[in-house]
């Protein structure tokens, strides 16, 4: 039985639950210590990124937040501010932030689920699928300005050349 057939077949109110089955699907480690958490790990092409599921049900909303395996040492923190709103200002869903306490860079994004509409099994793969593209697609331009001694928009520009074939 897919995926698919095995949620439209019952009614769920937490998407935590779908998410949990497609982590598995995909045999990421996770961790689920109550019904309103999930943390996820994986490995990309450039590093490892830990993802974060919150479900609050009260208001009816998802918070999904993708994690870079990288810190920001403080004295290069406004250049990567700017970068973040160079980034920011090309993205259509979600946004990258850097998460102060911890000085990593991640994605976040916010489902809202108004209705008591739950999203879809497509729609969350989706929203997996999108955080690690744009985390992956951007993390080079992290390094170019954390270590790489570039300037943020250099490093935007490098970030958004599309290569063609493989060397």
């Amino acid at each position: 039985m897919s995926l698919q057939t095995a949620f439209e077949t019952q009614t769920l109110n937490n998407p935590l639950d779908i998410l949990e089955e497609i982590v598995s699907a995909n045999e990421w480690l996770f961790d689920r210590a109550n019904d309103d958490e999930l943390i996820v790990e994986l490995s990309g092409r450039w590093c490892h990124y830990r993802m974060f599921f919150v479900w609050q049900k009260e208001i009816g909303a998802l918070q999904f937040s993708c994690q870079f395996d990288m810190k920001v040492p403080e004295p290069k923190r406004n250049d990567v501010h700017d970068l973040l709103a160079m980034l920011n200002d090309r993205m259509w869903l979600g946004h990258f932030n850097l998460d102060i306490q911890q000085g990593m860079p991640l994605f976040r994004y916010t489902v809202l689920t108004r209705g008591g509409r739950m999203p879809g099994i497509e729609s969350l793969e989706d929203l997996v699928e999108i955080a690690l593209t744009e985390c992956e697609r951007f993390y080079p331009a992290f390094q170019l300005v954390i270590w790489g001694g570039k300037r943020p928009g250099e490093a935007m520009a490098s970030s958004m050349i599309d290569v063609a074939g493989c060397a």
